[in-house]
């Protein structure tokens, strides 16, 4: 499996449907913790998962998310 870095940004007056997105969906993500810049007024999301493919690390996160979310692939690497 490969790690990817989900990064999902929202205008301020959607964060709330953002959030909202989560319930009632079976997204693994639910009820995790992540980065978010939210409360700090920069209205980013960014999750680490594993998966198979990006289509497939997407498909972790409800459509309404995912459908405004950038997928890149990562991995970790020391820093000389």
């Amino acid at each position: 499996m490969a790690s990817f870095l989900l990064h999902h940004r929202h205008e301020p007056e959607k964060c709330g449907v953002a959030f909202a997105a989560f319930k009632g969906d079976r997204s693994p993500l639910r009820h995790t913790t992540t980065l978010a810049s939210c409360a700090a007024g920069g209205h980013d999301v960014w999750w680490v998962v594993e998966a198979e493919s990006g289509a497939a690390a997407l498909a972790l996160l409800p459509h309404y998310v995912a459908e405004r979310c950038e997928v890149v692939q990562v991995r970790e690497v020391r820093i000389p």
